[in-house]
């Protein structure tokens, strides 16, 4: 009795350890689908995200005004041009005499502390959204807590001294550290991981550009060149209100342009708006060829990496500060700002309104487009070098000023009343982020939550229609996947789909001859029949009526092979496990599950009379996953290799 106590506790432990060996478990990973309680916990958890980013962003906005105010303004006498939703009241009152020299150094001593500051996280150099793509698609949504306070200060000082580059791009990168800090904190599952990093980004970026609905669809769209993360969708809408609502709360509601009530739909303007889709798509190229110099010059400067934001800065301020002297003794208006500092939301302001200042005629055609070309540079110096600014304001900028100066043009060769420059302006903005960042229907939403109203959505369509077609193989992202597909976070969870659609019976052992056990079998017949058989791992145990009742695996009976010589009383009955099969239509989904909580390499096949009829093994099964995930694997590569 002792002895077949010994053979059965051993069969326990040996089926518990090929529990923990098996390599389908690792198939299996994360594929549970959403449920009640899963939408529950995710929505409470994105509203924790939302009010945190809410007020972290509000704090962001509100110190970089502050810090502009003292360094830009009242030091340098620089003044900045704003748009209609980016009032802040701490302004001086008697504006103090343009420093040109002052504004020359300050980018310098910004890019300086900023590339002092990021040392200790370098993944905050740059504009962001690379770096927040990377961390979903190869971290899992893990983003390290301590970005947020490193990505503020580098931001505050690459911004607030006059780089070149937007709020955005730093607070949806401090989003996505947020949401990624709660989701540890609360210990909970990679997926719903990424899920709340994602709602984090869209926090962000609805805590400083005010479009909750258009930051959402952002967040969950920018990670993909053809395709969006679903999932995170609802989680990623709700953060994003939560976190407009804290902020509106405390600086009051406001859209961040000021433009015309309604803008009339006017089918003959269409052929305008499509024709504008060209210019803006090959400026789009031009800036992310731009960017892309920039970096790689800088890559190849010599010195410590930490020094070269600065240089960026330096260049930045000795290439813009002539434009600003000039343009502003042209304008008589010393130290005016024009939109070519920071991210450029009041030289779109200006493209879509006018100015006082602005000149009229074709006069103000070649300003426009002066300022998108210098714009385009100016932005390419800070952000290619490491300077710590978003790359989503400066596109939405020069594309405002190429819009705005198109329609210009139109209005005065077409001579007709009914063409709106600021209409234009609105469009080539959605059109130009929205191409290059393969973001249409974030940037339809955005640009028609800026407008207050849907005027522009047939116009918006059209040409982003155009310049999606013409963009398809440029990307400001270069972390971007096609699809979910292509992402290693959802790569496994995608080859599950192949297994869906193969049935059991076209991988079955069939025709074989096999071993069968009873419940009585000796230990001896049952070594005997194993000696016999070369190919089988698992012995179905049937009964009389032979019926599936249990298995015994070749490890029992290797364990029982090397017991004491009284194990000879042992029978099937007490080594036996639980029975377990599959159909022959059955998937091989279900049927590696089976395996897979079985812990066993084979399983017997059973038809509809209940007889065993073959067998599935695992390799067969892994051999389809591993074929599927080459394929997968070779795309990945190929759209790696294909020039964007």
């Amino acid at each position: 009795m002792r002895a077949r106590e010994l053979v059965i506790n051993s069969f326990a432990r040996l089926r518990r350890s090929w529990q923990t060996r098996t390599l389908l478990p690792i198939i299996f990973a994360e594929t549970t689908p959403l449920d009640l309680r899963f939408v529950g916990r995710m929505l409470f958890h994105a509203a924790l995200v939302g009010v945190l980013a809410g007020l972290i962003g509000a704090a962001f906005f509100a110190a970089l005004e502050h810090l502009q105010a003292l360094l830009l303004e009242d030091l340098a006498g620089y003044r900045p041009l704003r748009a209609h939703g980016e009032t802040f009241a701490v302004h001086s009152t008697t504006p103090p005499p343009f420093r040109p020299w002052l504004l020359v150094l300050l980018p310098a001593v910004g890019g300086l502390a900023c590339g002092l500051i990021t040392q200790l996280a370098p993944e905050a150099r740059g504009g962001g959204g690379d770096a927040m793509i990377q961390a979903f698609h190869h971290h899992g949504g893990v983003v390290r807590r301590r970005l947020v306070p490193i990505k503020s200060l580098a931001s505050l000082f690459t911004l607030g001294t006059g780089g070149a580059g937007g709020r955005e791009g730093p607070t949806m990168q401090i989003g996505a550290a947020i949401g990624s800090g709660i989701a540890r904190a609360l210990e909970v599952s990679a997926r719903e991981r990424r899920i709340l990093m994602v709602a984090g980004v869209a926090a962000g970026i609805s805590a400083v550009f005010r479009t909750p609905l258009g930051a959402a669809l952002l967040a969950v769209e920018i990670l993909y060149r053809d395709g969006f993360e679903s999932d995170a969708l609802i989680p990623a809408v709700l953060s994003s209100v939560i976190s407009y609502s804290v902020v509106i709360s405390i600086f009051g509601e406001s859209t961040l342009f000021s433009h015309a009530g309604r803008f009339a739909f006017v089918p003959a303007h269409l052929p305008l708006y499509a024709l504008l889709a060209l210019p803006t798509a090959l400026l789009a190229t031009v800036f992310v060829a731009a960017l892309a110099r920039v970096r790689k010059t800088a890559a190849s400067l010599p010195g410590p990496t930490w020094l070269r934001p600065a240089i960026g800065g330096l260049a930045l301020g000795a290439f813009t500060t002539p434009i600003l002297a000039l343009v502003g003794w042209k304008i008589g208006a010393e130290g005016q700002g024009l939109g070519i500092l920071g991210g450029g939301y009041g030289a779109v302001q200006m493209a879509i309104s006018g100015a006082t200042w602005l000149p009229p005629g074709w006069s103000a055609v070649r300003l426009l487009l002066l300022l998108a070309v210098v714009k385009l540079l100016a932005s390419s110096l800070t952000i290619g070098s490491g300077g710590s600014a978003g790359d989503f304001a400066p596109s939405l900028a020069i594309g405002g000023l190429l819009g705005g100066a198109f329609g210009r043009a139109a209005q005065l060769l077409l001579d007709d009343p009914r063409i709106d420059p600021g209409a234009f302006a609105l469009v080539g903005m959605g059109v130009f982020y929205g191409g290059i960042a393969h973001v249409p229907l974030a940037a339809l939403v955005l640009v028609c939550e800026l407008a207050g109203n849907y005027d522009l959505l047939v116009p918006l369509m059209l040409a982003q229609g155009i310049a999606f077609v013409a963009l398809r193989r440029r990307s400001l992202y270069e972390a971007q996947v096609p699809t979910q597909r292509d992402s290693p976070v959802h790569r496994d969870a995608l080859l599950l789909d192949v297994l869906r659609g193969i049935q059991v019976k076209e991988l079955m052992t069939r025709g074989r001859p096999f071993v069968t056990l009873h419940r009585a079998t000796s230990a001896a017949e049952m070594l005997t029949h194993v000696s016999e058989s070369t190919w089988q791992d698992v012995f179905p145990v049937l009964d009389d009526d032979a019926k599936l009742v249990g298995l015994v695996t070749f490890d029992a009976l290797r364990v029982l092979a090397a017991a004491p010589q009284d194990a000879i009383w042992a029978i099937a009955a007490d080594i036996m496990q639980p029975p377990v099969s599959v159909a022959p239509e059955d998937d091989l989904r279900q049927a590696t599950e089976r395996l897979v909580a079985n812990g066993l390499r084979e399983v017997p096949v059973v038809g509809a009379d209940g007889a065993v009829v073959g067998f599935l093994d695992e390799r067969e099964v892994a051999k389809v996953h591993l074929r599927a995930g080459e394929a997968t694997l070779e795309s990945a590569i190929e759209s790696t290799r294909s020039p964007r």
